[in-house]
């Protein structure tokens, strides 16, 4: 029971049958962590800068891409010092804030979806209600909360993990994860109250998740009946639905690799299952608004014309 003051350091095993390929990890991380970083500050910075882009759907996808940068950046820096560390070691604190961060970009991506989800909704079901419902102030003080909250009820969920004893030190991942570090706890009977809360977060977003499945059902239905609000769906709605799906889909696939990874998938596999929508929506966002959106788009060639003529 002692053995909590112990623990002052984490090791993370992830990286151990990757030690042969570590630069070329490297300079494919970083080059990926790159790429990341210029497009989504390039959007922000574009969406921020442009007045006639303050609008909801484009205040709520510059949240979007402000998350990505906040996520990523509490795992790419640690992950790129490890490729190039003969030890991969983290602090308990230090873990304990990267797991904050990994799992509150996650649930902020969740939250402002459900977000971009009911704008659509409003926008094309109830036009004439759209500019007074969704006006610039209120969008901007529901983006705040859909960013704060998840934020705390992750704040609780790390919380709780603080106050474990822990009886091991290792950590079979690349970063660090909640749900593993509490299983190292000495007593499973003190993680009872995590995995009420960690359930109860589940359930949340679920529920986030459900909303949003029934907000496109509607929406599909009401655009089959008009010509123009199809032309409106393809062209606003597309590419949130092909981010929302790209992220379900390695969110889902992250989830069965924690429960069944260990016993099914080897380690390389597992690896790139557990970082991929750190590394695939991050991309992906950006680039599928950026080229969809006609306005994005417009103002983004305007800016590429005067940088290179």
């Amino acid at each position: 029971m002692n053995n909590v003051s112990v623990i002052t350091m984490f090791f993370l095993s992830g990286l151990n049958e990757t030690v042969n390929h570590r630069f070329v990890l490297f300079f494919l991380s970083l080059l990926c962590y790159c790429i990341i970083f210029l497009l989504n500050l390039a959007l922000t910075v574009t969406i921020i800068l442009d007045k006639n882009l303050h609008e909801p759907m484009y205040i709520l996808l510059c949240v979007f891409c402000m998350n990505a940068l906040y996520g990523t950046a509490g795992f790419y820096p640690k992950f790129l010092w490890d490729l190039l560390s003969p030890v991969h070691v983290i602090s308990y604190y230090g873990c304990l804030i990267q797991a904050h961060v990994v799992y509150s970009f996650a649930c902020i991506d969740v939250s402002i979806l459900t977000l971009m989800a009911f704008d659509r909704y409003v926008a094309i079901c109830q036009p004439l209600k759209y500019h007074s419902f969704m006006s610039k102030q209120r969008v901007i003080k529901v983006a705040c909360f859909s960013w704060f909250t998840p934020f705390c009820i992750i704040a609780v969920n790390i919380f709780l993990t603080s106050r474990l004893k822990l009886c091991s030190s290792y950590i079979s991942r690349l970063f660090c994860v909640n749900s593993v570090i509490v299983t190292l706890a000495c007593s499973q009977a003190e993680t009872i109250i995590n995995s009420i809360v960690a359930y109860i977060t589940i359930i949340v977003y679920v529920f986030h998740g459900l909303f949003i499945v029934w907000s496109y059902v509607y929406l599909i239905k009401t655009c089959v009946k008009s010509t123009e609000k199809r032309a409106k769906f393809m062209q606003t709605c597309v590419p949130h639905l092909v981010s929302l799906l790209t992220f379900l889909v390695t969110i889902l696939f992250d989830v069965m690799n924690i429960r069944l990874g260990s016993i099914v998938l080897p380690q390389t596999l597992q690896n790139f299952v557990t970082i991929e929508f750190l590394v695939i929506p991050p991309i992906m966002n950006p680039l599928i608004y950026g080229f969809k959106l006609t306005k994005i788009k417009k103002r983004i060639c305007t800016v590429m014309f005067f940088i290179f003529r």
